[in-house]
């Protein structure tokens, strides 16, 4: 996350294992006072990172949400990045919700006069420090597993807006199967979004090819650009790049 010291990135961390610690251990395992670890602690909660309780500390986030995070975030910054630069200025773009679309936020710095349509909840501290950035958040039923917004009422105000792209993640990707993903809901939204855009941009990691999950998004063919990872198997890379999708391997 944006805006976090080196020893805020370290509490954040030790929190994502899981339960309440307190003051004290975080003071004896990151080597400084109490009175520090106390300073840090307001300064994540007013970002609305962690909740404080008398002496203690948890993270805000749902533990399912803060396993994906986690996960290959180098190679999820690297996506994201390169995602990135298929926005200009003045453009309207749409972002679903996902650990690696909400990073396309964190890159968009330079660019002026972005419009954001988004049910991510993973956005916010980007947009705080980004004056170029207007969000516009749809409503609905909140998951915190997914910090998302989703449900009938987000599917029908998506449906008001029209954008140049549309940025979308996926749980399983594979050539027979397409995209899918583990809720219905997810599908739903990004189904939604990409219908509502001129583009239609899948940002995946390597990791999710030849994942299958429960509830097919859209058949590969149907997206016109693929961004992930150098690690993603040449050969898939091949077959897909034949089907008509442009592929960028950041």
């Amino acid at each position: 996350m944006v805006g976090l010291t080196d020893r805020e990135v370290q509490i954040v961390e030790l929190l994502q294992e899981g339960g309440e610690v307190s003051v004290s251990d975080l003071s004896d395992t990151l080597k400084v006072s109490s009175v520090t670890i106390r300073s840090d602690l307001k300064a994540l909660e007013s970002k609305g990172i962690i909740l404080r309780g008398r002496g203690v500390a948890t993270s805000a986030y749902h533990p399912t949400f803060l396993e994906k995070q986690s996960s290959n975030v180098e190679k999820k910054e690297s996506i994201a990045k390169a995602a990135a630069q298929l926005v200009d200025s003045g453009d309207h773009i749409m972002i679903n919700n996902g650990t690696t679309c909400a990073l396309i936020g964190r890159y968009l710095l330079g660019k002026r006069n972005i419009h954001i349509v988004s049910n991510s909840t993973l956005l916010f501290p980007y947009v705080r420090v980004n004056p170029n950035i207007f969000l516009t958040m749809v409503g609905g039923d909140f998951r915190g597993s997914a910090e998302a917004v989703v449900g009938q009422i987000a599917l029908e105000q998506l449906q008001k807006y029209h954008v140049s792209v549309a940025f979308a993640g996926t749980d399983g990707l594979t050539v027979e199967h397409g995209l899918t993903t583990h809720l219905p809901e997810n599908a739903e939204i990004a189904r939604q979004m990409w219908h509502q855009a001129s583009k239609r941009v899948l940002v995946a990691d390597s990791s999710k090819y030849g994942k299958i999950g429960f509830v097919k998004i859209l058949p590969l063919d149907e997206i016109d650009v693929l961004v992930t990872d150098s690690d993603f198997p040449s050969d898939a890379v091949q077959v897909i790049r034949e089907m008509g999708v442009h592929v960028i391997l950041a």
